[in-house]
């Protein structure tokens, strides 16, 4: 009889619904206010800085750097009330993200007829399955479905079309878009469903971290945010050398360079919301930054190479979105697979 009810209440334990832990914790919460509160200082100082007469401001940079407040205000808003349900939420709005800027980049140049059927696939199909696999923590496939299926599809399919000009030109272009507009930022939302350790300094050993993952995610968008501000603020005060004037005639070593190290320091200040040291906080937002600027000058030489200013205009009279996630697109996947091979719990 005894062991009966034991059997019977470890059933009805199982059985009973456990509630869902919250995503966010009080740091977490506290980092993301400062942030939002933050942004929205910088816009009502870029909206008083565009009222200023020409002769105080170039107006060409007041525009620039407002543009760049909206849009991360923007970014930083939508995450937050994704991140107040749960993670499916965020992991389908960056799904949608992810869509928004491949429909860009693929409009950037001309597609053939042949390869429609290819690209209906990879919008209907791989887009989907790669946040699907993400959402249900299937990391070995989420990290090899693009680079070796989609990549052997892409070509195949466009070659039973029967449309051989310019083939290899449309593959590549084609398996490029997908590679960093859906599998590299689809890594972002997967910072959510890592299981990592930390470093007890007092016990000297690995111990499991029992930060929210939440907290993570907004470290590393907060990171590439002020790294990207700090590029621009580093170009238009000390910039000099430009590093590649047929590329992108803003860019500067001195604002990679500059760029790199406050963010490093910024990094350490935001430590808390992460299971990393201070010096390793510090490091990554270094990589980080410097994986930030490389997104950037790519994406500024595929335009240049296509003859366009922006990819696409979500808002009239602003960049498109892959515009402003370049720097996400590039430093997530780096990001992502440096924390989980030294922090990873498994």
């Amino acid at each position: 009889m005894q062991h009966f009810l034991a059997t019977f209440q470890k059933s009805a334990a199982a059985e009973t619904p456990v509630a869902q832990p919250a995503l966010l914790d009080f740091w977490t919460t506290v980092m993301m206010l400062g942030v939002l509160i933050g942004l929205t200082i910088l816009l009502v100082i870029g909206q008083v800085l565009k009222r200023q007469p020409e002769s105080n401001f170039d107006p060409a940079i007041i525009r620039n750097f407002n543009k760049r407040v909206i849009t991360w205000l923007t970014i930083c808003v939508l995450l937050v009330m994704s991140l107040l349900f749960n993670k499916i939420v965020t992991v389908v709005l960056f799904a949608l993200i992810s869509l928004w800027a491949l429909r860009e980049f693929i409009t950037m140049t001309p597609t053939r007829r042949g390869d429609h059927g290819t690209l209906f696939w990879l919008i209907v199909g791989f887009t989907p399955f790669q946040y699907y696999m993400v959402a249900m923590n299937y990391y070995d496939l989420y990290t090899i479905v693009i680079p070796v299926y989609a990549s052997l599809f892409i070509p195949g399919r466009i070659a039973f079309t029967g449309d051989h000009k310019r083939f290899l030109e449309r593959s590549a272009k084609i398996q490029f878009g997908l590679l960093i507009c859906v599998y590299a930022l689809s890594h972002t939302p997967a910072l959510l469903y890592l299981d990592l350790v930390y470093w007890d300094s007092e016990a000297q050993k690995h111990l499991p971290w029992t930060g929210k993952t939440a907290g993570l995610l907004f470290y590393f968008i907060v990171v590439v945010q002020v790294s990207d501000m700090l590029h621009f603020v580093w170009d238009r005060l000390a910039g000099k050398h430009i590093i590649a004037p047929s590329v992108n005639a803003t860019k500067t070593w001195e604002g990679v360079i500059g760029a790199a190290c406050c963010t490093a320091l910024f990094g350490m200040l935001i430590q808390f919301a992460t299971p990393f040291t201070w010096y390793g906080a510090g490091f990554m937002a270094l990589v980080i930054s410097v994986m930030a600027s490389s997104g950037s000058m790519t994406m500024s030489a595929i335009k240049r190479d296509r003859g366009v200013k922006d990819y696409g205009t979500l808002v009239q009279g602003h960049a498109g979105v892959l515009d402003r996630i370049d720097s996400v697109c590039f430093a997530a996947p780096i990001f992502f697979h440096a924390t989980r091979f030294f922090l990873n719990a498994n």
